[in-house]
């Protein structure tokens, strides 16, 4: 396992000693990782699995997984990668003739790969053309979400085409940001001069148009959040999520661990509220006298509250400062038990 220092710190895996707790992966476990990145999280885990481990490794980012399999030639046929969304992880399972899963990984994000180079349009610290696909549109969203959103295409047409209501709501929404009726407003003003192109052009509309005092003392560039929601839209990521927890529970195997790393408070509170369900013997709406749903828990939480990068981490990796880490175990199913899903 690669030891972090000041010098590999921007590619380092968050939270990578926590999460191979938290999965505790045997010989001859079965395991997603659903967003491979740089396989850091995957090779540790096959080196501590030991003898016979398997993994199926997934990243919608063609250049990610180019450099994950570089990683990963020393496992050999252990490793099975795929070129798909998460979200889209049942046909790789069903394609390695997999039902179940021993352990399973989501760490949720943008990857470092992506925000050093400039040319792939997400960071505003770089001048790059705008686009933030994570999949540099080799595979784009699914064909229904983008015939209802055809201005989802990547982040120039978005920021071009989406009326204010629409660029409003996502930087509000997903970025959280107060100031987001204004920044659509700049955004609006600026493209009927002429497009918004590059990365520079939109971190500098927005800069600009932000409030003076509320420049002066924001502790990240003003554009921050506006590049965030943006990213997010672009490349469904809630949406991603809300289907992969769909979809998980039925396969993983009882006893098997899902490990759920988010950086953002939407993903964590979709994850927690999930989980919460899922450990819960009874769903009903509170005002009802006696439960009638008839839900089980199926998960047991390993984690009351998220894992958090400890001290020593952030001196050496401040980008996983909003990292949070949600562990459950799935609970064997009792006999003649039927699996109810939970609604999200």
């Amino acid at each position: 396992m690669q030891a972090v220092t000041a010098e590999n710190a921007i590619h380092a895996s968050v939270l990578l000693r926590e999460v191979l707790s938290a999965l505790a992966p045997r010989p001859g476990g079965r395991y997603l990782d659903g967003t491979l990145g740089l396989a850091g999280h995957a090779s540790a885990l096959l080196e501590q699995a030991g003898e016979g481990a398997e993994l199926c490794g997934l990243d919608r980012d063609p250049q990610a997984l180019a450099r994950a399999r570089e990683r990963l030639v020393p496992f050999g046929e252990r490793c099975h990668l795929f070129a798909l969304e998460y979200a889209s992880f049942c046909a790789a399972l069903d394609e390695l003739g997999w039902d179940s899963v021993d352990g399973a990984l989501l760490d949720l994000g943008v990857s470092s790969l992506q925000l050093d180079v400039a040319e792939r349009g997400f960071s505003l610290h770089g001048n790059g053309p705008l686009d933030m696909r994570m999949d540099m549109g080799e595979a784009l969203m699914n064909g229904r979400r983008r015939e209802v959103m055809p201005y989802m295409e990547n982040a120039r047409v978005f920021v071009n085409r989406a009326d204010f209501p629409t660029l409003k709501r996502i930087i509000e929404e997903f970025g959280e940001d107060p100031q987001a009726g204004r920044i659509a407003r700049a955004i609006i003003d600026a493209r009927a001069v002429s497009p918004i192109e590059t990365t520079k052009q939109l971190a500098d509309i927005v800069r600009q148009d932000y409030p003076p005092k509320w420049r002066a003392t924001a502790r990240n560039h003003p554009a921050t959040r506006t590049f965030q929601a943006i990213r997010m839209a672009v490349n469904d990521e809630l949406g991603q999520l809300d289907r992969f927890l769909d979809e998980i529970l039925d396969r993983l195997a009882p006893g098997g661990r899902l490990a759920i790393i988010s950086f953002h408070s939407l993903e964590d509170r979709a994850v927690k509220q999930r989980f919460k369900r899922w450990s819960s013997d009874c769903i009903c709406p509170p005002h009802l006298p006696h439960c009638v749903c008839g839900h089980k828990a199926e998960i047991c939480l390993l984690t009351k509250k998220p894992v958090l990068p400890s001290r020593e981490e952030l001196i050496l990796n401040p980008r996983a400062s909003s990292a949070k880490l949600r562990v459950a175990e799935k609970l064997p199913r009792l006999p003649g038990a039927i699996r109810r899903r939970a609604p999200a």
